[in-house]
């Protein structure tokens, strides 16, 4: 039978891409959701659970460095294919933690959570940076921003939907393990489903018409003459020329300053919400929600912007580097601001605009290493981008246990502020398009 060829595949990858990735996002964020359940069963304390979130961020830094890079050699698919039952697997796995490091780690449930949260960060790691190895090939430079964007808005969406998902698992099992078993087999379910219709290039996809096929290769030849400048079409550039760039080097600190206040309000929002405004786990499946309805929509609207912005302007550094900087700004703002309130209702709002903020500029730093590298080391830089940012999975809630036991809440929030801050600062400084 004759496959239908589809106008506009390529948008078909992006949702499938999108909904997997939402998929993984639910899976690292549903652990913060059975907190009270673990710490009291495993008699873990601030400081052990803000070690115990932070030990995901120790895998997932090293798992997204190798995972780009296996992606421009082995191609998407075959990493796409490894991490994903590979996360699933260890999501599975972690309904049993506290066991494992109970008989195999001298008695310590702690260890066991560790060495499984450690090896599922691992298996997580690849994913953007293999979603961005997707889109340097499947989308065309016009519409790069905004598919960054799809790519992307599983980072707040997938924040939001954990909050009901996670708990109506809890009351529908009973269980913080079957939770988790649940959401493993959902996992292993969209990669069969995704490996169904992906291909590591247009050209090899058979629902992939002769006319989108020549609208994405066209365009792509046209951004290695337009956009792209010199010395990002040297396709022998090694690893370590990563650090040679002043404007990769500063889009990543700009990056790791979205994933430092990602994975604070990630991690530590529900037991923010229950220890100081006394929210109980019937409350947490929407009033976690709340921080990120914003960013959902924020998300797509400043791939779009930053788009539109290029075109008006031509100028990758006002659509990309000024613009993430000024948003920048606006939520450093905004966190410091939450200090010098006192009610829910305005502390939620200000994390809720603050939060939405620094989704706005999220796709900038992923567009930037497309806009400046050459098509074969796109997989390996953004590796190595979300390698170097993701010290913020770590930092970020491990800092956070500290600073709660010393200082309280307050504390949490000024340092947000300042991260956000270095981070304005350094996207200053970021000249896409501009290797060297």
């Amino acid at each position: 039978m004759t496959k239908i060829k589809r106008k506009n595949f390529r948008y078909t990858i992006f949702i499938l891409v999108l909904i997997v990735a939402l998929i993984n996002y639910i899976d690292r964020g549903a652990l913060s959701y059975a907190g009270a359940e673990i710490m009291a069963e495993f008699g873990f304390n601030n400081k052990d659970w803000g070690n115990l979130l932070g030990y995901f961020g120790y895998g997932y830094m090293f798992g997204a460095l190798i995972g780009g890079a296996l992606a421009d050699k082995w191609g998407a698919k075959k990493v796409w294919i490894v991490a994903g039952v590979a996360w699933s697997i260890f999501e599975i796995s972690t309904a049993f933690a506290g066991e494992i490091g109970m008989m195999i780690f001298g008695g310590s449930a702690l260890a066991g959570f560790a060495v499984i949260r450690i090896l599922f960060g691992f298996s997580e790691g690849p994913a953007y940076s293999v979603i961005n190895k997707t889109i340097g090939t499947w989308a065309t430079p016009k519409e790069r921003g905004f598919v960054v964007g799809i790519g992307l808005l599983s980072t707040p969406l997938g924040a939001l939907l954990t909050a009901p998902v996670a708990v109506g698992l809890l009351a529908l099992t009973g269980s913080w393990r079957a939770m988790f078993i649940i959401l493993g087999v959902v996992g292993l379910i969209a990669i069969i489903i995704l490996m169904r219709y992906f291909t590591n290039t247009p050209r090899e996809n058979k629902y992939v018409s002769a006319e989108e096929l020549s609208e994405i290769e066209a365009s792509h030849a046209i951004a290695d003459t337009e956009f792209i400048a010199t010395a990002a079409k040297n396709t022998s550039l090694r690893w370590f020329d990563f650090f040679k760039s002043r404007t990769l080097v500063f889009n990543t600190i700009g990056y790791f300053a979205f994933i430092y206040v990602n994975f604070l309000l990630l991690t530590w929002t529900p037991r923010f919400l229950q220890d100081q405004f006394d929210y109980n786990l019937s409350s947490l499946w929407y009033m976690g929600m709340i921080p990120w309805i914003g960013a959902c929509f924020t998300v797509l609207l400043g791939g779009r912007f930053s788009d539109w912005l290029f075109q008006k302007t031509g100028k990758l550094t006002i659509a990309r580097s000024y613009f993430a900087a000024g948003i920048l700004l606006l939520t450093t703002l905004c966190f410091l601001s939450v200090n010098l309130v006192t009610s829910a209702a305005a502390v939620i709002a200000l994390i809720s605009v603050g939060n939405a903020l620094n989704a706005l500029a999220n796709t900038v730093y992923w567009t930037v290493v497309i806009d400046t590298t050459p098509k074969n080391k796109i997989g390996t830089y953004s590796g190595m981008m979300h390698f170097l940012s993701n010290i913020g999975a770590v930092l970020a809630p491990t800092l956070t246990g500290y600073l709660v036991s010393q200082s309280g809440y307050s504390a949490m929030f000024t340092a947000a502020a300042v991260v956000t801050c270095i981070g304005m600062v350094s996207m200053l400084l970021v000249k896409p398009g501009h290797l060297k």
